[in-house]
């Protein structure tokens, strides 16, 4: 209720409202800035790995040498999918990879020793097995829906390079992994957007860190918050070479219709992870000989700029569609390559959550049919 004006307020989609406090993520939308527990983004990005920003994310603090070695053999020793996981793989192959990811997550929790255990620890070792065992769930029903076996994990490869190595069936050179690896940091974390929201929701009615990640997934797997990857690669491909971009455009402009990867629900300024990737995508195209997907990528950029100053700015998915795309990622895997990412983030959310817990309970203002009687069914 607005003091001013005596109205109840209304703010759709919980725009603007916060919720609760969290130590974990600082985005500042207008100046462009994203922090992880006080670090920038970017410097994450050129210096650290996923596995030192997992650990960051999970424990609070940056690691030394011999806990960074420690966790980096936890993660490595949780690479473990259970028989009956496969099956429900061989079960539902023919789903959408999304779909099978969140089946798979749902069916591990009767496999997970601390299902039931809600205390910070459990939490974050639970956490742990599944920042694992979900790139591994995803490897596994690329091969299984093509008829192949799954690839066993290789112990000697890090997180990144060993999730290209499970999905490709090769070892993935150095500057795809280092990209990959980026990748992941980049979507490790990001506030209360739509699916840790929805992970805390469910969190706060106490249920186990399994159904908060099932639940997560089932929230990202909706092409309003994890489609953009996908719809740009596909928007690439549309305009076909980049000399058309500027009339495509203009074309969709006129239309009102969005154009794939540019606009952020909290950015003004140009998404802070985009640079990150931009510089990659140029490189790899290059490498793959495929260089004209980065050159059209730059010219729906260039042809983007006057919106600029109205807020709709590039964002990370721009250049992520066709990072995996260069590695030969099948357009339907960009989504669940997305979650691979985000499970520390999905974690600390609930973990926060947990923490110091409320029931999330808001409330909607009814605009219905005023009171009235009931009228037997006879006299209808």
């Amino acid at each position: 209720m607005s003091e001013e004006t005596g109205k109840t307020e209304i703010h759709r989609g919980l725009k603007g409202v916060y919720f609760d406090r969290s130590r974990v993520c600082y985005i500042d939308g207008r100046a462009g800035e994203l922090r992880y527990r006080g670090y920038s983004i970017h410097d994450l990005a050129a210096h650290s790995t996923f596995e030192e920003t997992c650990c960051l994310l999970l424990k609070g603090e940056l690691p030394g040498a011999s806990e960074l070695e420690a966790f980096t053999r936890e993660l490595k020793a949780a690479r473990i999918l259970p028989p009956e996981i496969l099956q429900v793989i061989r079960t539902v192959k023919a789903a959408h990879p999304m779909d099978v990811l969140r089946t798979a997550v749902s069916a591990l929790a009767a496999f997970d020793p601390d299902v039931a255990d809600n205390s910070p620890g459990a939490i974050v070792r639970k956490g742990l097995r599944l920042a694992s065992q979900v790139p591994m769930i995803v490897a596994a029903h690329e091969h299984i829906r093509n008829g192949r076996e799954p690839v066993a994990p290789d112990p000697s490869l890090g997180h990144a390079a060993n999730f290209l190595y499970m999905l490709k069936g090769a070892r993935p050179g150095a500057d795809a992994a280092k990209l990959m690896d980026t990748d992941m940091i980049l979507h490790a974390e990001h506030g209360s957007n739509a699916s840790s929201f929805t992970a805390r929701v469910v969190a706060g009615t106490e249920a186990n860190l399994h159904a908060a990640v099932t639940a997560a997934i089932a929230a990202l797997s909706g092409p309003a918050h994890g489609g953009a990857a996908e719809n740009v690669m596909l928007m690439a491909q549309e305009v076909g070479e980049a000399a058309n971009a500027a009339e495509y455009v203009k074309r969709k402009r006129a239309g009102k219709q969005p154009v794939m990867g540019f606009g952020h629900r909290v950015y003004r300024a140009e998404d802070p992870r985009a640079r990150h990737m931009r510089a990659g995508v140029e490189k790899l195209s290059i490498e793959m000989g495929q260089p004209k997907w980065y050159r059209i990528l730059e010219a729906l950029v260039q042809a983007m700029k006057p919106y600029a100053r109205h807020g709709v700015n590039v964002n990370v998915d721009f250049y992520a569609g066709v990072v995996y795309y260069l590695n030969g990622i099948p357009a339907d895997l960009f989504v669940p390559i997305f979650a691979v990412g985000r499970v520390p983030g999905w974690t600390v959310q609930a973990l926060e959550q947990m923490e110091n817990n409320i029931l999330i309970r808001p409330l909607t203002l009814y605009n219905g049919p005023a009171a009235r009687d009931y009228v037997p069914l006879e006299l209808r």
